[in-house]
């Protein structure tokens, strides 16, 4: 190796100035073309993290990723961040954790910050209501098909009169993921949650349509048709649960997948209500009683009677004495020889029963039941698995099996019926197409790097090596020269017809005429120790001819 870079460094001292210079800079450019090649194979492929970021949450974006590591690069043409296809759910995952991107909306972290001095009532209610606004929005946006919600609440002035109070009201507008949308069970949930976090609120107020422009809401001009919803969901239900019933209850006598049941409910949603009252005329009780007695007696009662005057309102002359001897009947019998009247009002009331009675709705009126059971496989008699038909008697037992599961009764006029079918047997599924080799995820990375190695080696072998190789071949010519040189040298000192001046000079050495290489050797070794000067002459004049 040390051979090899003495003859290149001759060779590189052989060669003319340009021809240097030239060499040393196309050695140069294959070396940076080389070392561009290595890197570029060795570049991940960068995948978009984020796309559509505001300027604000790039930026924060961008400080996490420099936080922890991560190497990124920013899309000049849509300012989307992107990182290393193989670090996509790291970064996310790292993001997520510090709470970004946290998007445009902010919720009661509006509070937070200064007020300033001298806000009004109106910025402080305002702020509140952007702040609830922000956290509904991102509440919102959790469900698993909704990228972005935006809420927007309408709450009037409270008034102290309550003809004169307004009812709130809330829009909200949703932006699904592309190919996704919500069923009418998750829209009656962001209704109830958005009516619940705000007071007053009523659930047929609140509006929800997504960025297509579709109402998704229901609204008060549907309310006759809400109710179909949750009646349709308990309906379905209803026949899920008896044909499950069915399934688990045939499928270990005839086996797994085996059984075919369908059930179809009628259902009755009639509200009603019934208020009875009834009287039982056997049980009558006292409701009332009015006693009145009117007793006029004036002489017994020793008051003043008749005419108004001076007369009647005297005593009498001989007052009556009464005799202890005399019993107390007589007594009150000729105190009672007076008017007297006595009047009784009694009322009854019979036994009164008044009943209020509400029907749950969603009651059986009919139940159809269809049943269809593959043939039985049993061995025959040369022990190969053959398919036979169920019996009657087993037939009649699947069918009391079926009305005991699912409460059979004859009066709602119910039906079952039970079948009995040789099931065809499914065709096998293909099998799932592989990816072929230029979908597969890592095979641009492969390609990649081999076409990063096969640059390198075009480099090194079609350009480098040639050209050292060339160096080497042209420092040891240079050598040959050169001793070539001191042996012509030598020969001219013992004989000086083969060395002659020109006209201009300049000595040039004739090519020796012996065939024997120890003799010219000597005749260059003596040339060059005689006259150093002229040998170099010849030297350059040489090298001259050659560039």
């Amino acid at each position: 190796m040390a051979m090899v870079k003495q003859e290149t460094v001759q060779g590189f001292q052989g060669l003319p100035a340009l021809r240097q210079i030239g060499l040393m800079i196309g050695l140069a450019a294959s070396v940076a073309l080389g070392v561009a090649v290595v890197l570029w194979s060795q570049k991940p492929n960068y995948t978009v993290l984020y796309a559509g970021l505001s300027n604000k949450d790039a930026g924060q974006v961008v400080d996490a990723l420099k936080k922890t590591g991560i190497e990124f690069e920013i899309d000049q043409n849509t300012g989307a961040v992107m990182v290393a296809s193989n670090r996509v759910r790291d970064a996310r995952m790292e993001l997520a954790r510090d709470g970004l991107p946290e998007g445009n909306a902010m919720g009661f972290e509006m509070l937070q910050k200064d007020q300033g001095f001298g806000t009004s009532q109106f910025i402080e209610t305002a702020r509140y209501q952007r702040a609830l606004e922000g956290e509904l929005g991102r509440t919102i946006s959790t469900l698993r098909n909704i990228d972005s919600a935006r809420v927007h609440l309408a709450i009037p002035k409270r008034s102290v009169f309550l003809r004169d109070r307004a009812k709130p009201t809330a829009s909200v507008m949703v932006d699904l993921y592309s190919g996704r949308s919500l069923d009418e069970e998750q829209v009656a949930a962001i209704v109830h949650l958005v009516s619940s976090s705000v007071p007053y609120l009523e659930a047929e107020k609140v509006t929800i349509v997504d960025q297509k422009g579709n109402l998704l809401s229901n609204g008060s001009t549907n309310k006759g048709m809400a109710p179909s919803s949750s009646q349709f969901s308990y309906n379905r239900k209803l026949e899920t649960t008896y044909t499950q019933r069915i399934r688990d209850l045939l499928e270990p006598i005839v086996g797994p997948g085996r059984v075919r049941a369908t059930v179809n409910a009628d259902l009755d949603f009639t509200v009603t209500e019934r208020t009875r009252e009834s009287y039982n005329p056997d049980l009558p009780a006292l409701r009332s009683e009015q006693v009145s007695e009117d007793i006029s007696n004036a002489r017994s009662s020793g008051e003043a009677s008749g005419i108004p005057g001076a007369l009647s309102n005297q005593p009498a002359e001989q007052p009556t004495l009464v005799d202890p001897n005399v019993s107390a009947d007589s007594t009150e019998t000729s105190s009672m020889s007076g008017n007297r009247s006595k009047r009784s009002v009694r009322n009854y009331e019979l036994d009164k029963t008044i009943s209020h009675t509400k029907l749950a709705t969603g009651s059986i009126r009919r139940l159809s039941i269809a049943v269809v059971i593959d043939n039985k496989q049993e061995l025959d008699e040369n022990d190969e698995l053959v398919s036979k038909p169920w019996s009657d008697d087993e037939i009649k037992r699947f069918s009391d099996l079926v009305k005991e599961s699912v409460g059979f009764n004859v009066r709602r006029g119910d039906t079952v019926n039970i079948i009995n079918a040789s099931f065809v047997a499914p065709a096998e599924p293909e099998p799932i197409p592989e990816l072929s080799l230029m979908e597969q995820p890592w095979i641009w990375d492969v390609a990649k790097q081999a076409a990063g190695a096969l640059g390198l080696l075009i480099v090194v072998f079609g350009v480098l090596k040639p050209v050292m190789r060339s160096l080497a071949e042209k420092g040891v010519q240079v050598g040959q020269q050169q001793a070539a040189l001191a042996a012509a040298g030598e020969a001219g000192a013992e004989g000086q017809d083969q060395l002659s001046l020109s006209g201009a000079g300049a000595p040039q050495l004739s090519a020796p005429r012996q065939s024997n290489y120890e003799q010219t050797l000597e005749t260059a070794k003596s040339v060059v120790n005689d006259d150093p000067k002229r040998v170099a002459q010849v030297v350059k004049n040489w090298v001259g001819e050659d560039g």
